[in-house]
């Protein structure tokens, strides 16, 4: 194995080694445990970096036997090896510059929760046991982002399930079972299309090599429209995408901070980078079929989750519901098939990850110092806890799309893309979509409004005006990306540029 292909394995062994040991600590020491899992995914999280190194070096080696088809996209590093040879299941590992971003977000950001929970563990407690659940979440979420098999892709994908089910049902708030319930019910409905498009693929090609699918030229028409239709079905309930969005805000209201932090930063990601990997990459005839519906329900998610927040008097839940519009922005940037608008979705995903991620942590942290999530019950925040306030604001100002901060560019791109098909729907939905970043605006100023400005509420007026170490730790990285990607957009785009490039020249023929 070349050294890549070492990191590309200790990269998804690394947590799952974390979440084994973490769990077999004896109860009576969970501190320490919770300090292995957090020294685990460190470790995870620097491997991620390093897997930017040697990314075309002549060490990249492809394991087993060459597959027939086009190879448009060459991943940085690739391990092929045999699973289960009677089964022809290969164990098929690749990164290259559009899962990885998404790779290292995975990574920082459940360093973050871990580490977060070494400084508090919401009731009732049981830290290790949360740790081992964030650690073999992190598996799913990366283990999705690197497969290169679609059946491998699948399971990797279920693997989320249960443990972000429990963390919701263990430490979540006072409805947190019918949470759980809702969540777990929508993801398996999900799950069984997706198992069904992959069988349907694989059956038809005869190959479950994402690679060598990856074009469509192994497929007819009507297979590719078949699976793209069960693919775009069980991607938006993941992603979600409206109206298969029901589930999302209750599970963020209900989940503890660490668990709306994953939930809302990478594991919707999943959803998002499935539509692009799988169902643009693999079925580009039906995303072709399909694109002005998508379009159309790209624009209804902005316009409607915008409407939804405007109403919205339950903090948390209207950052859930904002993840609705953002989403709909990295579906419409898709939905448009040119590299301007994938890079649009690729940037929008992570920019939503640090953003949205920051707003959760800082939402957690009003909620437990005022006991209270409700808006009109926070007022005047300002005057009590200033450093919380200002960097509330901070976050909603880049959530709302600001220039110079990293909402900006996903929003702007999706719509410039947009206009750029042209036509007088594709100008329409452009147009809307711009509607809909003021709308954006206008809820998250809202926000700001209800909760930093005013007279301070009887919740507020006894909080300490300071932040906890553990808290600047777990939100400074998050700010200081959120401004680095608004300012050097390039971090992202730069390494995705080609990989996209080179998709759209494989789907848009």
């Amino acid at each position: 194995m070349s050294f890549g292909q070492v990191l590309l394995v200790a990269t998804v062994a690394l947590p799952a080694l974390g979440a084994v040991l973490v769990a077999a600590v004896p109860r009576r020491s969970d501190r320490a445990a919770r300090i292995v899992g957090t020294a685990f995914a460190a470790l995870a999280f620097l491997v991620s970096l390093s897997l930017y190194l040697d990314r075309a070096g002549p060490g990249w080696v492809s394991y087993g036997p060459v597959r027939p088809g086009p190879r448009p996209v060459l991943p940085w590093h690739e391990v092929d090896l045999t699973w289960v040879p009677g089964l022809d299941l290969r164990f098929h590992l690749g990164v290259d510059g559009i899962s990885y971003p998404l790779v290292v977000l995975t990574a920082l950001l459940t360093l973050l929760c871990c580490a977060y929970t070494l400084w508090h563990v919401p009731k009732p407690g049981r830290g290790r046991i949360l740790v081992a659940l964030l650690l073999v979440i992190e598996v799913g979420i990366l283990g999705t982002f690197l497969a290169l098999d679609l059946i491998l892709f699948f399971l990797f994908f279920e693997v989320v399930l249960l443990p972000m089910y429990a963390v919701i049902a263990g430490w979540g708030g006072e409805r947190r079972r019918h949470a759980a319930g809702k969540f777990a019910l929508y993801t398996l409905f999900g799950s069984v299309l997706l198992l069904v498009g992959v069988f349907v693929v694989v059956t038809a090609a005869g190959t479950a090599d994402i690679v060598a699918l990856t074009g469509g030229s192994e497929l007819s028409r009507t297979t590719q429209l078949v699976a793209f239709t069960l693919f775009a079905l069980a991607f938006a309930v993941k992603s979600p995408l409206w109206p298969l969005h029901t589930w999302l805000p209750d599970a963020h209201t209900q989940a503890p901070t660490v668990g709306s932090v994953i939930l809302a930063g990478v594991l919707l990601k999943m959803g998002t980078y499935g539509l692009i990997r799988v169902a643009v990459g693999v079925t580009p005839e039906g995303v072709r079929w399909a694109a002005n519906v998508l379009g159309i329900l790209a624009v209804a998610a902005i316009i409607v989750g915008s409407l939804v927040c405007l109403a919205q008097v339950e903090l948390k839940r209207l950052i859930a519901y904002s993840s609705v519009g953002h989403m709909g922005f990295v579906l419409l940037g898709i939905a448009t098939l040119t590299a301007t608008g994938l890079e649009a979705a690729l940037i929008g995903n992570i920019a939503h990850g640090v953003i949205t991620g920051l707003l959760f942590f800082l939402a957690g942290a009003v909620k437990d110092r005022a006991h209270t999530g409700v808006l009109a019950d926070l007022g005047g925040l300002r005057e009590n806890a200033p450093r919380l306030a200002g960097l509330l604001a901070f976050a909603a100002i880049a959530s709302l799309g600001l220039p110079g901060l990293a909402g900006f560019w996903g929003e702007a791109f999706a719509v410039v893309a947009a206009l750029k098909v042209g036509g007088p729907l594709w100008t329409t939905l452009g147009v809307l979509a711009a509607v809909g970043g003021a709308l954006t605006a206008a809820y998250l100023l809202r926000l700001l409004r209800r909760v930093t400005q005013g007279r301070p509420t009887p919740a507020v007026t006894g909080l300490t005006p300071g932040l906890a170490g553990a808290e600047l730790a777990a939100w400074g990285p998050l700010v200081l990306l959120a401004l680095a990607i608004g300012l050097v957009p390039g971090l992202v785009l730069g390494i995705a540029g080609d990989p996209v490039q080179a998709l759209v020249e494989a789907v848009v023929r």
